[in-house]
């Protein structure tokens, strides 16, 4: 803690390294000198037979020292860097300075001043500088290697911090830090009774818009936030003023993660771009949703998925009996099962490698392991990719696959069976929305068949950090120094956390009754350059430093996306945040008949165009461009 005192009071003076510079060395000069005097006429005859006029003297002598320091930037010099040009430009200052002062005194007749005194003092302030230099640097050193060795982190350069939040978060935050490497300058908080109070030895320096004063972030290599509890416009408020600061800025994990037990306060964080929406919390039934999933067995198709895992994870909390994992690719059912085998090392997993075309395999399975809930997360979902060459391959996926999920479901007798959707089935302008429309269709066609399975959907915008996401690919943009290329200046899109969004799913899965389409409240849309510029300002650039680049509308892309078809009515549900579409459906009797019959057709020497305007006829609102 000591040597943290030391760095942190280092860094607080850093910015006025000029003018302390110039402080010290007038004080070092002027000592030198009485110091080459009492050498060369011993402390009695130094104390009593000083000329009157040497304070005036010792004056010029000092200001001389300096006007010469001055032209020759001794003061812009940073002391823990220095070495031997250090040395030899204050070598040079000094013999010139001191030339100048000897010269002057004689011109002057003042012959009181002894003629040693003036040849030795250049040499013992040269002498006097550069350990005062010296013994800095050697300060400095030790206080960085102090405080990085203790944590076995080497001797990389200390990172300095400024806290923004001064509560409990905080306190853990800044009695964990020093741990870390990290020193603690000090903490803003907007409480006024808090400011001047020390929290684990670090000051309350002020409120949060007092960031925009350099004196306040002087030394400060990053900003830090530790409002886990505040409300999402405060902290986004928060993350906003710390942006403005061009430093870095981090956080810690949010209450959600906390609560899991997944991270801890002191485990800071990169600003993730789900702490920029400014959402607050959902508020589930978490007793309906236990009563919903324990004890129960539970398939989630495309289970290593964003979307997927993420059910998985938090199905899991619930107790079910079983969670049966059904995914296409190994590496992610490999990934999802060592994630719930660390979380949950007693739930009952089963393992399969299966593909949603495959009818036969998802009948077997469901034959095997009697699945009572049911959420079909599997889909390819990226558009562009989806609209040329693999229009086909989404269809097969997204629609086809989504009709034997449900069959099988149907067939074993499952209680519920839930489809994630997307806003890009409403009013669709490329294959993977139109797909997914075409799969809730199918949904509600099977729903009137008078089984014991409900089928429902639940219909939300873009997720952050899901696969297929902008925001992977801006961060790395970033980290290459740019340019952030987007699509188009006016793009906007819906946003959502993954956790959120499937926290939602979960509730709609208590409340859903058989051929109801649920829509998540999306709150507002977000322009997608407006995002981007906010994670060039959090990894500490300006958007002179890492420019924005727009590259044009890609293949099927809207400018912004609807949760709602222009003939589509809403109801009000059981949550606030969830509302039932009144779907206009006028599927003719043997429309599904029909679509099936054409998604098992051999495609051989049919384009995409082909197959799109094939795709119009099975669903009404689709307009392939």
């Amino acid at each position: 803690m000591f040597w943290h005192r030391i760095d942190r009071f280092l860094a607080r003076w850093r910015p006025h390294r000029r003018p302390l510079t110039l402080l010290i060395d007038a004080a070092v000069i002027a000592l030198c000198w009485n110091f080459t005097y009492l050498f060369r006429l011993g402390f009695e005859r130094w104390w009593s037979h000083r000329p009157a006029y040497d304070g005036w003297v010792l004056l010029g002598v000092v200001v001389t020292y300096l006007s010469v320091f001055a032209v020759a930037g001794v003061p812009r010099g940073m002391w823990r860097f220095s070495g031997f040009g250090e040395v030899k430009r204050l070598t040079w200052c000094c013999g010139i300075a001191g030339a100048l002062c000897a010269t002057g005194v004689l011109m002057l007749q003042l012959y009181q001043v002894p003629r040693a005194v003036l040849a030795l003092h250049p040499i013992v302030s040269l002498m006097g500088l550069c350990m005062t230099r010296i013994a800095y640097r050697m300060l400095y050193e030790h206080a960085r290697a102090q405080i990085t060795g203790a944590n076995g982190e080497g001797h990389g350069e200390v990172r300095r911090a400024i806290v923004m939040g001064a509560g409990e978060a905080a306190r853990l935050l800044v009695a964990g830090l020093p741990q870390q490497g990290w020193t603690v300058l000090g903490l803003l908080d907007d409480d006024p009774a808090k400011r001047g109070a020390r929290i684990s030895g670090a000051p309350v320096l002020g409120r949060f818009d007092e960031l925009s004063d350099p004196r306040v972030i002087a030394g400060a290599t990053h900003i830090i936030t530790a409002l886990p509890s505040a409300t999402a416009a405060q902290r986004r408020r928060a993350i906003e003023l710390a942006a403005a600061t061009a430093l870095p800025v981090l956080t810690v994990p949010s209450v959600s993660e906390l609560q899991s037990g997944s991270a801890r306060v002191e485990r800071i964080r990169a600003i993730e771009p789900d702490d920029l929406l400014g959402r607050e919390p959902v508020v589930l039934d978490e007793a309906g949703i236990a009563e919903l999933v324990s004890g129960k067995t539970v398939l989630v198709t495309g289970a290593g998925g964003s979307i997927g895992s993420e059910l998985c994870l938090q199905i899991a909390r619930y107790g079910p009996a079983r969670l049966v994992l059904y995914e296409l690719s190994e590496f992610a059912l490999y990934q999802i099962e060592q994630q719930l085998g660390e979380l949950h090392p007693g739930l009952p997993l089963v393992r399969l490698m299966g593909d949603v075309k495959d009818l036969s395999h998802l009948r077997a399975t469901f034959a095997t392991h009697r699945p009572q809930l049911v959420f079909h997360a599997a889909a390819f979902k990226h558009v562009p990719l989806m609209e040329e060459d693999n229009a086909w391959a989404a269809l097969q996926n997204n629609t086809l696959g989504t009709h034997h999920a449900a069959l099988a479901a149907m067939e074993s007798g499952a209680e519920r069976f839930v489809m994630i959707s997307t806003d890009k089935a409403v009013n669709p302008t490329n294959v993977m929305g139109a797909s997914k429309r075409a799969a809730e269709r199918v949904l509600s066609h099977l729903a009137t068949q008078g089984s014991g399975t409900m089928f429902s959907a639940v219909r939300f915008g873009n997720v952050l950090g899901s696969s297929g996401s902008v925001i992977p690919k801006f961060k790395e943009q970033i980290a290459r120094g740019g340019p952030v290329t987007v699509t188009h200046p006016d793009i906007t899109r819906y946003f959502m956390t993954i956790p959120e969004a499937v926290r939602l799913v979960l509730q709609s899965a208590v409340l859903a009754r058989s051929g109801q389409v649920y829509v998540l409240d999306m709150g507002e849309p977000v322009k997608i350059v407006e995002l981007a510029r906010d994670l060039i300002r959090l990894a500490g650039h300006r958007e002179r430093e890492i420019g924005i680049v727009f590259s044009g509308l890609r293949p099927g892309e809207k400018l912004y996306e609807e949760l709602l078809a222009d003939d589509d009515l809403t109801q009000p549900s059981a949550h606030p945040r969830l509302r039932i579409a009144r779907l206009n459906d006028d599927a003719a009797e043997g429309w599904m008949h029909e679509l099936l019959n054409w998604l098992a057709q051999p495609q051989d020497g049919r384009t995409p165009v082909d197959q799109r305007a094939a795709l119009a006829r099975f669903v009404p609102e689709y307009q392939p461009r």
